[in-house]
């Protein structure tokens, strides 16, 4: 509450202020009769958040208010208190705005309490919109008044981080949203999450000492430690100690599994997490250990793969809980399609109220790819709020990605009041960014989103790819009518040269399907290559237009990366001019028949024809390339008559997170009689495999020779075995492969 003023001097003061029975008129006219007030030991936070007040009421009424501590108060002027000057108790994120006796309160149990209700004032009192940096909506107002307020508010979600670099390069704007500058605050950097290898690199203790890593079918492997071995326990609790005496104002650390899920099945561990029901039953009793050893720090953990399945032993209260959606269906909320997770939440908030989510909101193969979830992010949301998680990471892109800012915007509104109105919120953002535009890309949000659910069985998965949807919401009917939106959106813009940039930039993700659809040959329109009356054969210049207008839209937006694996857009753009080139050879092998004399597996529907049906592979193995795990691949292509020959080109794909490795060797072999076979030539991984190989990257095996008369092509490609460096040490490692071109 504000100081007490002698009755005949606040009588006096009020005469000078603006007001009415019904509210307060702050501004008219460019000027003011107010003045805002702060305490006198305000932090440099509460100077801020008091300047940022000024700073819009000058901008919406031309009115400069000076900003004054308590202790030089005008008392001919009304007042706006910006922090709280009284003895009012709040909670630390609590927020207060109030009308009290001519005078406005913006006030919050923290600085950064308060600073939440200054834009909160702005936002829902002032109609001020913030929708990406330098997009911002603030009304000129002749006349700034309010009607009387009494507005209180607790955010249920106290930390809220979009993974999202229009927050963490505009800090800003950040504020503004209510959302964190980084992903991890308060943790100790470079341990963040899968640190077991961080704090036990296996270049420094496997070899001497492989009791201390996973058992795994017999044998000792990096890929995780083993948790019941007490010197790991303190040689883990040695490495956090120094890691916090580096760091001493962090308070967070994570003791966590890498990467994979090869976890340590040793007769002691194994025997605990029989008796615990589940192998997070070594890592709590791992981690509390750790945990009673920092009683002043927080020890997070994750509840991730084959831990998320919570066991019978209670987490240390200082012990926070990190659990991850990974694997969840994103086409629908959690709560209807993946249940399990729903479950093991409810489990978790059994067994502690210290839980934090870790939630995903893109596909992380293809950051540009439509993904129709939008609509998903409330219901999710509501799930983890209602199970008593205070602290949401949505981890969307960092990099510019599919309706980047409209993803960030909603889903930074949504961690703060999950319970506005969504449909609201998307046509505040799609008309208030896009403006004229703005109609018909709603309208294409909607579509999406309507068309997927008219596809029950449809799995909307992080690590997918758009081919998958070619039959559902992205078929070609769909493609078109998506596509004329935009060009409605454009035409809308036309004469608005920024915010066409924008719509620009939202139609990415359409145009990214086109191209792969046309990549895939999906039908004579969404082709790489069309034939004129007279069959010749040139580039679809509606392939050559989009990816032009594609590439270059991304270079003038800073957009560097296609997907997480590091896959760029130069990368991109040089894969698919390769892809125009390959398309334009001619090609004896094409619609051949192919054997495969070894077992592919589940990817291209296990269908050898891939390889020769003119549909080329990008950077994710869920687009047209055949895959073998764990074998050599082994085909023939039967070119149906005898052909004279002098090369052979194939293409193979390398996504090293994923397991999938380019083959160790390639071998083409000539035949005439599909009996005898002539080796044509062995090529040999000119990049074999290293920890700091390519993660994603696609490779041609070309070979040329002597011309050669043949009737069959044998190509043998030799599997790399997983390294026992890898994550996935003990697993088998993949071979995937696309279009032969023989010539």
């Amino acid at each position: 509450m504000k100081k007490q003023i002698p009755l005949i001097v606040f009588l006096f003061g009020l005469c000078m202020v603006s007001c009415s029975d019904n509210g307060l008129t702050l501004a008219q006219n460019g000027k003011s009769n107010y003045e805002i007030v702060i305490p006198a030991n305000a932090s440099e936070q509460g100077n801020k958040s008091a300047q940022n007040l000024q700073h819009y009421l000058q901008k919406m009424s031309g009115a400069e208010l000076d900003v004054v501590g308590e202790d030089k108060q005008n008392i001919k002027k009304g007042k706006i208190y910006v922090g709280n000057l009284g003895t009012e108790n709040l909670l630390p994120h609590e927020i207060r705005i109030k009308t009290e006796n001519n005078d406005l309160f913006i006030y919050g149990g923290s600085d950064a309490a308060t600073q939440n209700a200054v834009y909160e004032f702005l936002e829902t009192y002032l109609d001020c919109k913030w929708y990406a940096p330098g997009a911002e909506s603030i009304p000129f107002l002749k006349t700034v008044a309010i009607d009387d307020i009494d507005h209180s508010y607790i955010p249920e979600i106290t930390t809220r981080t979009v993974h999202s670099r229009l927050f963490y390069e505009n800090h800003e704007f950040a504020d503004q949203q209510k959302v964190t500058y980084e992903a991890f605050p308060y943790y100790v950097p470079g341990a963040r999450v899968h640190t077991f290898h961080r704090f036990m690199p296996e270049e420094t203790f496997y070899k001497a000492n492989p009791e201390y890593y996973a058992l795994r079918d017999g044998k000792r492997l990096p890929t995780q430690l083993c948790l019941t071995n007490e010197t790991v326990l303190e040689i883990v609790k040695d490495s956090v100690a120094a890691h916090f005496k580096r760091n001493p104002n962090t308070s967070v650390i994570s003791v966590s599994q890498d990467d994979n899920q090869q976890h340590c099945q040793c007769d002691n561990c194994s025997k605990i997490d029989t008796e615990e029901d589940s192998p997070a039953g070594t890592m709590i009793h791992f981690v509390n250990n750790v945990a009673n050893a920092f009683p002043e720090k927080t020890i997070s953990t994750l509840a991730y793969q084959y831990t998320r399945k919570p066991p019978k032993v209670r987490p240390a209260s200082n012990v926070l809980i990190t659990l991850c959606s990974i694997e969840c269906d994103r086409s629908a909320p959690i709560a209807e399609k993946c249940k399990d997770f729903a479950d093991d939440l409810v489990g978790w908030g059994k067994l502690t109220d210290n839980i934090r989510i870790w939630d995903y909101t893109t596909q992380f193969t293809n950051f540009l790819s439509p993904f129709p979830n939008i609509q998903t992010l409330q219901p999710n949301i509501h799930l983890f709020r209602d199970n008593n998680a205070k602290w949401i990471f949505e981890q969307h892109s960092n990099n510019p990605s599919e309706l980047f800012e409209l993803r960030s915007y909603i889903t930074a509104k949504l961690l703060w009041n999950p319970d506005l109105d969504f449909d609201a919120l998307l046509t505040e953002f799609t008309t208030g960014y896009y403006h004229e535009a703005g109609p018909f890309i709603k309208q294409y949000v909607d579509l999406i989103h309507s068309k997927i659910k008219e596809d029950p069985d449809f799995f909307l998965f992080l690590y997918g790819d758009p081919s998958e949807a070619f039959s559902s919401y992205l078929n070609p009917d769909l493609l078109e009518e998506y596509s004329k939106l935009f060009n409605q959106a454009e035409k809308a813009v036309a004469n608005k040269p920024d915010v066409l940039e924008r719509v620009g930039m939202a139609r990415l993700g359409v145009d990214y399907a086109v191209l792969e659809a046309c990549r895939k040959n999906l039908t004579e329109n969404f082709s790489l290559m069309t034939v004129d009356a007279n069959s010749k054969q040139s580039i679809n210049p509606m392939v050559a237009s989009l990816l032009d207008n594609f590439i270059n839209t991304a270079r003038k937006n800073n957009i560097t990366l296609m997907n997480e694996m590091g896959f760029t857009i130069n990368e991109y753009a040089s894969n698919y001019m390769s892809a125009l080139k390959i398309a334009q050879k001619p090609n004896k092998a094409k619609g051949k028949k192919v054997v495969s004399l070894t077992k592919p597996k589940k990817y291209a529907n296990e269908d050898p024809m891939v390889l020769t049906d003119s549909a080329l592979g990008g950077s994710s193995f869920y687009a047209n390339w055949l895959g073998y795990e764990g074998n050599d691949m082994e085909v023939v292509i039967d070119l149906g008559e005898t052909q004279n020959i002098s090369s052979i080109s194939m293409a193979f794909l390398q996504v090293t997170n994923h397991v999938v490795f380019f083959p160790s060797s390639v071998a083409y072999y000539g035949s005439t009689d599909n009996v005898n076979f002539t080796k044509l030539g062995n090529l040999k991984n000119p990049s074999p495999l290293n920890k700091k190989s390519k993660v994603n990257d696609i490779h041609y095996f070309d070979l040329k020779f002597e011309p050669t008369d043949v009737n069959y092509i044998k190509v043998m490609a030799k599997n790399t075995e997983t390294p026992y460096w890898h994550h996935a040490a003990g697993l088998p490692s993949w071979v995937f492969a696309d279009e032969i071109i023989i010539n």
